[in-house]
């Protein structure tokens, strides 16, 4: 607190809040309201599939919204009995890229806290 202020206000970083002014009930309230939605948000990222690939598709994984590996697919073209190195690869790309897109997806499908 600086100086200038009434004892009744704080600074953070959102800006001054007047403690006299705060609704304690609407506050609570709308944080019961955030924690549904992020709760409604995760069970649907957990139904979600998504796909990622590697190799131009020779490869493909898919992960739950919330990263859990559910499938992977191999082609037949992808097995080198003498290269499996290049396999090994090829699956870790595909995980990847499946779970940089479901990262994604969780980002747009999570709700935004205002001011963060």
């Amino acid at each position: 607190m600086t100086e200038n202020e009434p004892d009744s206000m704080i600074s953070t970083n959102l800006g001054n809040l007047d403690l006299n002014n705060l609704d304690f009930g609407s506050i609570l309230s709308q944080a019961q309201a955030l924690q549904s939605q992020f709760q409604q948000a995760q069970a649907e990222l957990s139904e979600r599939e998504i796909t990622g690939s590697a190799g131009a598709g020779l490869i493909e994984a898919v992960v739950s919204g919330a990263g859990e590996l559910k499938r992977l697919t191999i082609a037949a073209e992808a097995c080198d009995p003498t290269d499996t190195e290049t396999l090994a690869d090829l699956i870790v790309a595909a995980v990847r890229d499946a779970n940089t897109r479901a990262t994604q997806v969780a980002q747009a499908t999570m709700p935004q806290i205002p001011g963060f």
